[in-house]
């Protein structure tokens, strides 16, 4: 009878999520209930590991991952851990049917972290997939709810999707991210040399892959599209906030959307769903 603990798990990855990310907590309260706990679960988990490498600095990072890469398989394969966000995911990994392989690329990306600082193109696109795509595949297994037919068809949107919200937090940070951390995620950069020429060619890409997630977007099951779509509106409107500002501007600062624009935002998606308009 470990009901009490799986709700408590449970807890800790609600108030984790909402404690990180305010519009991704926003986003998921647009999804219908039973797909909530699962979507909390998944981030998580996702949030604990991304920490570790990137915030824990007077800590040894690399143990810290090894013990919790450890521990996320233990979990897995034991069905409880006494890490609560752990316990959640499990339950998550077990209930979708969420693919061991996504896991092992989502926690193989953030080891790289660990070491890498500059990537070439190859080195981007994989760490891409394991650090974004992925986790938005994860998603994708609870939305489909066990339909496999469903799942490979919107497979390539929800890649296109994490693609898209991760290259804009790379544009977003890109201060933070090498002063602070001396990372330089998009291939090639010369963040000193960042001008106009390299953030038009970087929001192309990122304007590309917005375009493909929308198609899958708009064929997700309705239980589940406006949350997806809450997000999507969001990202795009501070994609657009980005584009619309010089390349020493994001340089100089983090771009932000305040909580009055987003609530806006999100009201806004929710007319256009219970419209049809989506």
């Amino acid at each position: 009878m470990k009901e009490i603990f799986d709700k408590v798990s449970l807890s800790c990855s609600v108030k984790t999520t909402k404690s990180y990310s305010t519009s991704f907590s926003l986003g998921i309260r647009f999804l219908d209930a039973k797909f909530r706990d699962p979507i909390y679960a998944v981030y998580g988990f996702v949030r604990f590991a991304d920490e570790i490498v990137d915030t824990f600095h007077d800590y040894d990072k690399e143990k810290l991952f090894k013990r919790f890469e450890e521990s996320t398989w233990l979990a897995i394969e034991q069905r409880i851990s006494l890490n609560p966000i752990l316990n959640a995911f499990q339950w998550a990994y077990h209930k979708y049917n969420i693919d061991r392989e996504h896991v092992e690329t989502f926690l193989r990306s953030m080891e790289m972290d660990l070491h890498e600082t500059e990537y070439n193109r190859e080195g981007f696109e994989e760490y891409i997939l394991g650090s974004a795509e992925v986790v938005g595949l994860m998603c994708l297994r609870v939305f489909v709810e066990g339909d496999d037919k469903l799942y490979n068809h919107l497979e390539p949107y929800a890649k296109s999707l994490g693609s898209a919200f991760q290259k804009i937090n790379f544009l977003r940070d890109l201060h933070a991210d090498y002063k602070e951390l001396g990372r330089a995620y998009f291939p090639g950069l010369d963040v000193e040399q960042f001008d106009e020429s390299t953030k038009f060619r970087i929001e192309e890409e990122i304007e590309a892959d917005f375009k493909e997630a929308y198609k899958g977007i708009v064929q997700l099951p309705k239980d589940a599209r406006l949350g997806v779509y809450v997000a999507y509106v969001y990202y795009y409107r501070l994609f657009r906030k980005i584009k619309s500002l010089p390349s020493e501007r994001v340089l100089e600062e983090r771009i932000r959307i305040n909580n009055k624009r987003k609530l806006a935002l999100f009201v806004g998606s929710y007319v256009r769903h219970s419209f049809n308009l989506i």
